[in-house]
């Protein structure tokens, strides 16, 4: 288990198992997932209401909804910002109650395939890919890493072309646009990184919410 660990000001990683959240909505939701799918998506939600418990217990049990992107929100906490990810049994997730967050984990391959080394890293490639195939292929892990936290951050999912976003082998943090990334190489064997945005401004009096504001290229929207 890693965490609870707050990353920056008000923006909270945890990874590792948890128990399955046993939430009423949750667990309705998770009825109308295909089998393999039930599990992961209950440990998902069971450790970020773990964070919640921890670190803001009047969340801890919203309802989470998809915004009209799809993005999962606290219902009744329009400015809060939620993540998750999983990889290969691997789950993280991550929050901050006035900002938009997210997060990405990734266990990296045996070796580092050249087409996609050379996407993520573009200038960077040819030194990563001198490195000893394990080697190269974590370091490739990540980069994705990043750069897939900040386009869930920004709501934007793979139509925010993550592969574009400069994060440069062996940095621990940087930044996108208003976006910063943090990579928690000092305390996680697996690919662990956090994205998060600017404070959301509270809403206006009658104001509607639209849900998290984007860059201003955003085109879509991946499922967190």
């Amino acid at each position: 288990m890693i965490g609870p660990l707050e990353v920056a000001d008000g923006v909270w990683v945890l990874a590792g198992a948890g128990p399955l959240s046993a939430h009423p909505d949750d667990r309705r939701r998770s009825a109308a997932l295909p089998g393999w799918r039930t599990e992961r998506f209950l440990r998902g939600r069971g450790l970020l209401r773990g964070l919640l418990h921890t670190v803001a217990p009047p969340m801890a049990e919203a309802v989470i909804v998809p915004d009209g992107r799809g993005q999962p929100r606290l219902a009744g906490f329009p400015r809060a910002g939620i993540s998750v990810s999983h990889s290969d049994g691997a789950t993280a997730c991550a929050f901050a109650p006035g900002r938009p967050v997210g997060v990405d984990l990734q266990r990296p391959s045996g070796s580092a395939g050249r087409v996609l080394a050379r996407r993520l890293l573009r200038s960077h490639a040819p030194r990563v890919l001198a490195l000893p195939p394990a080697e190269a292929a974590r370091e490739v892990a990540w980069v994705w890493t990043a750069q897939e936290a900040c386009v869930k951050a920004a709501g934007t999912g793979l139509a925010g072309r993550p592969w574009e976003i400069d994060v440069p082998p062996g940095h621990r943090t940087g930044h996108w646009g208003t976006y910063r990334w943090i990579s928690l190489r000092d305390v996680s064997d697996t690919p662990l990184s956090c994205a998060f945005g600017p404070p959301r401004r509270p809403a206006r009096p009658g104001a509607v919410d639209n849900g998290p504001r984007t860059h201003t290229f955003a085109k879509g929207m991946s499922d967190t």
